[in-house]
């Protein structure tokens, strides 16, 4: 499969910044925002806009739209939870993180979704100029008391699969409530976890609670998914009615935040492995990315190109992306590192950037 994506759009600690495609090479082409966190970049494969969702910290998050690939930006006003709404009882609820970005499906023009910290997911239907809450969602009766913050203090929306043959079927990865499922565009969700298994919980296999770390579509069978969770790897084949545990227990391919999936070949998955939860260290001190060929029976480490001593890094669940048969990845100790050949061999893009938040390719 030939390459055809020409921009990287890193988001960092201190900027978004920019690398076009030279030949085999990438090389460095503008930076944005400056010393701001930019949480999350989007790239809206159906308009060529581009999004930057930053993180000001004191100033709370900011929301900004190009037409023209980063040339120019506009500030866009950032989704608000309705005054009045609360997180749980008697706690206020505001927007405090940018989460996951996407587009409506191709048949529906102008709509995106957005999903944020605190388990908030907003709509808009006019290309961003607007945004309003799915309140469907939001009101979903085990919200309140069944989701938690697992590595944010509170819940938070970091996956959003449209469904590319019927876009009123939408999938949700939320930290920690798991899988919700729509078949209706919003209007009922359902959790869809059975299957997974949540260890931290007094009933691992609860419908709610579940901590997947990202969830990501096959683009060639919707049906299929995959889910780099706290307690491992699973796949589901049949749309997230079943869930499988496809981790190496004890081995490598096991914990981790970011997962991909082949354009292709359904089958075909690679993860970034860490140590564990309480260690966020590359396995060993020794970077590697793992492969699966056969939908998670057996798993291969790849390490050529990689640093393999002393290695401290982690690659967070938006910082790593595919393109054909090449991939990329970003770390928190401002490593990129990219492959061609299904992510068999590695080179380094960069070892002086701010800690990566987010990889996109378009």
């Amino acid at each position: 499969m030939a390459t055809s994506k020409n921009n990287l759009l890193l988001g960092t600690r201190k900027g978004l910044i920019i690398y076009k495609r030279e030949s085999a090479s990438w090389k460095h082409d503008s930076t944005h925002f400056l010393g701001i966190p930019v949480s999350l970049s989007f790239i809206d494969e159906r308009t060529d806009t581009w999004w930057a969702c930053l993180d000001h910290g004191h100033w709370g998050v900011k929301l900004h739209r190009s037409v023209n690939q980063g040339k120019d930006w506009e500030e866009i006003e950032a989704p608000k939870i309705p005054e009045g709404e609360e997180i749980k009882e008697g706690v206020p609820a505001s927007v405090t993180y940018i989460w996951a970005f996407s587009h409506g499906g191709m048949d529906r023009p102008g709509v995106l979704y957005l999903g944020t910290d605190p388990g908030a997911l907003f709509k808009s239907e006019d290309n961003g100029d607007t945004w309003h809450i799915v309140k469907s969602l939001w009101d979903h009766p085990s919200r309140k008391t069944q989701w938690f913050g697992g590595g944010r203090d509170n819940p938070g929306i970091h996956s959003i699969i449209v469904d590319p043959r019927d876009s009123r079927h939408i999938y949700l990865g939320i930290s920690c409530a798991g899988v919700f499922e729509t078949k209706d565009e919003g209007a009922t969700w359902n959790p869809a976890n059975k299957g997974m298994t949540a260890e931290f919980l007094p009933k691992p296999e609860a419908e709610v609670g579940q901590d997947p770390h990202l969830v990501v579509g096959s683009p060639s069978n919707p049906d299929v998914l995959w889910n780099q969770n706290h307690c491992g790897i699973f796949v589901t084949h049949d749309g997230s009615k079943n869930w499988k545990p496809v981790h190496e227990k004890g081995g490598v391919a096991n914990f981790g935040f970011a997962i991909a999936v082949h354009e292709e070949n359904p089958d075909m998955a690679w993860v970034v492995p860490g140590i564990s939860d309480e260690i966020r260290v590359a396995v060993d001190k020794a970077m590697c990315v793992c492969r699966t060929s056969d939908g998670g029976k057996s798993w291969t480490a790849f390490r050529k190109g990689l640093p393999q001593e002393n290695c401290y890094d982690i690659v967070y669940r938006h910082a790593l992306a595919i393109d054909g048969n090449s991939l990329v990845f970003g770390s928190t100790t401002g490593n990129v590192y990219t492959s061609n050949d299904l992510g068999e061999s590695w080179s380094l893009v960069s070892s002086d950037l701010p800690m990566v938040y987010s990889v996109e390719l378009g």
